[in-house]
C-alpha cells in the first residue's frame, strides 16, 4: 500500500512541474506524446477508483504478478482505445486542463487506495485479486510510466529508488529469472520491457533471460 501510493505521488507530482512544452515532447511510449500519456494515466487513475468499489465474492484468480498478461507484441496503436488516447489528449486543448484532471481524479484514486481493505477482493479485467496484490501491480504500472514521462526530459524528476526496486522485483517475479546485478534498477525496467535495447554487453550479461525479453505487459 505505501509502495503504490509512494509511487503514485512521485508521478503525479513529475507530471505537475511539467511546462507546457513538455507536453509536446515524445514519451517513452512508442507514438504517444508526454500529453497522450499523461491523458492515459487519467485512464488509469479511473479505473483504480472503479476497481475498488468493484468487490468480488469468489477466491482470488491472480495476484500481482499474474494480472499481467504477457502479449506477443507490443501495442502497434490500432487497438480502438490505444487511438482513442491522443485524441483525447488533443481535445483538452492547453496542458493545464490535462493537469487539473489528473490531479482531481489521481487525488480521489489515491485517497481510495488509502482507505481500502488489503485482504478485501476486487473484480477486474475479468480476474479476482485482493486490493493489496491489486495495488501492488500498479506500483510496477506507475513506475513505468513515470520513466516513460521522463525519458525526453532532460532534468525532470525520476522515481523514487524505493519504488524503482520494488518495480524490478515484480518484473523478475512475471519473468521468473533475476536481472544482472550490474543492471540497475531502471536498466532492468527499461530493457525487461523493451524500451530500451541491451548493448553487447548487457545482452552477454543477461544470459538465458536475453531469449525472454522484451516483457510486453498488457
Amino acid at each position: 500500500m505505501d509502495s503504490f501510493s509512494r509511487s503514485w505521488s512521485a508521478l503525479r507530482t513529475a507530471v505537475a512541474a511539467l511546462s507546457d512544452e513538455d507536453f509536446a515532447r515524445p514519451s517513452g511510449c512508442t507514438g504517444w506524446l508526454v500529453r497522450d500519456l499523461v491523458c492515459h494515466l487519467v485512464i488509469d487513475a479511473q479505473d483504480v477508483l472503479i476497481t475498488l468499489v468493484t468487490p468480488a465474492d469468489t477466491e482470488p484468480t491472480a495476484d500481482a504478478a499474474t494480472y499481467w498478461d504477457l502479449l506477443a507484441a507490443p501495442p502497434s496503436g490500432d487497438d480502438p482505445l490505444d487511438a482513442l488516447i491522443p485524441r483525447l489528449a488533443a481535445a483538452y486543448g492547453e496542458p493545464r486542463w490535462l493537469t487539473f484532471h489528473l490531479d482531481d481524479v489521481g487525488s480521489a484514486a489515491g485517497r481510495a487506495a488509502q482507505l481500502a481493505d488489503p485482504a478485501a477482493r476486487v473484480a477486474t479485467q475479468g480476474k479476482v485479486l485482493t486490493v493489496g496484490d491489486y495495488l501492488a501491480a500498479y506500483v510496477l504500472e506507475w513506475t513505468l510510466h513515470h520513466l516513460d514521462l521522463v525519458a525526453h526530459l532532460s532534468g525532470a524528476p525520476q522515481p523514487p529508488a524505493e519504488t524503482l526496486a520494488t518495480a524490478r522485483a515484480s518484473l523478475e517475479t512475471i519473468a521468473a529469472a533475476v536481472f544482472p546485478s550490474s543492471f540497475t534498477d531502471a536498466e532492468a525496467l527499461l530493457i525487461g520491457t523493451g524500451r530500451r535495447a541491451p548493448t553487447a554487453g548487457q545482452r552477454a550479461a543477461l544470459g538465458d533471460l536475453a531469449a525472454k525479453i522484451p516483457l510486453v505487459l498488457g
